[in-house]
């Protein structure tokens, strides 16, 4: 008996026909509504260079990276002496796919236009510890624009993000939105050292997760004083009944004293007043504690959160350096990144998603003196109109292929014998109503098409 596990990896799935057609449903949502606002789709490879990927996420993001040992000789070579992980490998799976957009832009931007703007659907890997709706292996949705500092590229981005929940149902969700300087401000006026910034940063990210004790247990393992770390969370802390405007008031009196803060709270402000008549400006909510774990953002940040679920949808921000330090010159960019995952899940909760039809919708069945090229012939007279064909593969007798017919779900059996065949006839029976039908080949496509509700080719 085999050992073998039949299970994948941890953190990483197979997807079978329902699964998958749903997921390019909502695919197909994202790129319908990222392709109305302007966005061209790239591709980039799963692989990257190390030296591309480290030193942009953050302490613990580098420490999620899947790295690729060397291979044969050089592995070999490598393992003889007392190796550090730097010789083991120089290439790891691609953590997120704005790093790999920022290479991009630099190795091709002399052929790009001067404002790109690009959206890319494709799986990233992190090897984080799996959980409900946390994986190793899954799929992001970004999009992003660069070459302009204009708060009108964050409000367009985020109008997409806003009108792709829209047109999937969903509902009763907020984008929050912060400033990565008014978050160094308020870090700052806390007490918190600069040398201690990023530590707060990665605490407070967890905010949402392990609450207020949490991140003062966090805060203070990684140096930061009680009393510095009380002093953050109460001005990060909303108080209640606070328009959005009244709380960049609230944050701006808070940090009067701090010039590069105040210029960020005015271009949040700034960013409400750009997005006030579009998709996204009712969703927007101020919330000074979003932190976003990522280390190359430089401005506004966002994200996507649902009142009844925890965690995010997604989220993104404006990150002009990032591109810079892969070229000789800086480009400044913002971008969005949709959690597909947990999307799909929250979709799959609330009973979004509609009733898609996977796999054929007409099993051919034949008798056994029906060769099998005169079935394939009829097979394609009918896919040319439209339809989705299946043709059982073997002769028995005709009650066994209905009976599969139906455990298939397929709609439509069409059934020919030699008859049938000599005089250019085809038997039709919807499954669904248990009519039953002989017509000429020619009126089967119009007659299976109206029984599905299709418009016929």
């Amino acid at each position: 008996m085999s050992t073998i596990s039949t299970n994948p990896p941890a953190g990483m799935r197979d997807f079978g026909p329902a699964e998958l057609c749903a997921r390019r449903h909502v695919e197909n949502v994202i790129r319908d509504v990222f392709e109305a606002h302007g966005f061209v789709e790239i591709e980039t490879p799963a692989v990257e260079n190390l030296s591309t990927l480290l030193g942009k996420y953050g302490e613990e993001g580098d420490q999620l990276l899947f790295r690729l040992l060397h291979r044969r000789d050089k592995l070999s070579r490598a393992l003889e002496g007392k190796p550090a992980e730097k010789d083991l490998a120089e290439t790891g799976l691609r953590y997120d796919l704005t790093v790999p957009l920022a290479r991009f832009i630099a190795n091709n931007a002399a052929t790009l236009p001067r404002f790109f703007k690009r959206y890319q659907i494709q799986p990233v890997w992190r090897a984080d510890r799996p959980g409900k709706g946390r994986f190793r292996e899954f799929c992001q949705c970004d999009v992003d624009i660069t070459g302009t500092s204009s708060l009108l590229a964050e409000a367009d981005i985020c109008n997409a993000v806003a009108m792709t929940l829209s047109r999937l149902g969903l509902t009763n969700v907020a984008i929050h939105l912060n400033h990565r300087c008014l978050l160094r401000g308020l870090i700052a006026a806390s007490g918190i050292t600069a040398g201690h910034e990023e530590s707060a940063l990665v605490a407070v990210d967890k905010l949402d997760k392990i609450n207020e004790d949490g991140v003062l247990k966090e805060l203070d393992t990684r140096g930061i004083t009680p009393e510095s770390g009380r002093k953050l969370l109460e001005v990060l802390r909303r108080p209640d009944g606070l328009t959005e405007v009244a709380e960049l008031d609230r944050l701006r009196t808070a940090l009067a004293s701090n010039e590069e803060a105040v210029k960020s709270i005015d271009e949040l402000r700034q960013l409400l007043e750009v997005a006030a008549d579009s998709m996204a400006g009712p969703l927007f909510k101020i919330d000074a504690s979003l932190a976003r774990g990522l280390g190359y953002y430089t401005g506004p940040i966002f994200e996507i959160r649902a009142a009844d679920i925890k965690g995010s949808l997604g989220g993104g921000g404006r990150y002009d350096n990032l591109i810079g330090m892969f070229s000789n010159r800086s480009i400044p960019a913002v971008g969005f990144s949709i959690g597909f995952e947990r999307l799909i899940l929250v979709l799959e909760e609330r009973k979004l998603m509609p009733p898609l039809m996977t796999g054929p919708e007409v099993l051919l069945c034949r008798f056994a003196e029906v060769p099998a090229a005169g079935i394939l012939r009829i097979a394609n007279l009918l896919r040319q109109a439209g339809l989705r064909i299946e043709v059982y593969p073997e002769t028995p007798k005709i009650g066994k292929q209905l009976g599969y017919a139906e455990s298939i779900h397929v709609k439509v059996a069409a059934m020919l014998g030699e008859d049938e065949l000599k005089a250019g006839n085809i038997t039709l029976k919807n499954l669904a109503s248990g009519e039953q039908v002989t017509v000429t080949l020619g009126a089967a496509a119009s007659m299976i098409t109206g029984w599905l509700g299709k418009t016929p080719l």
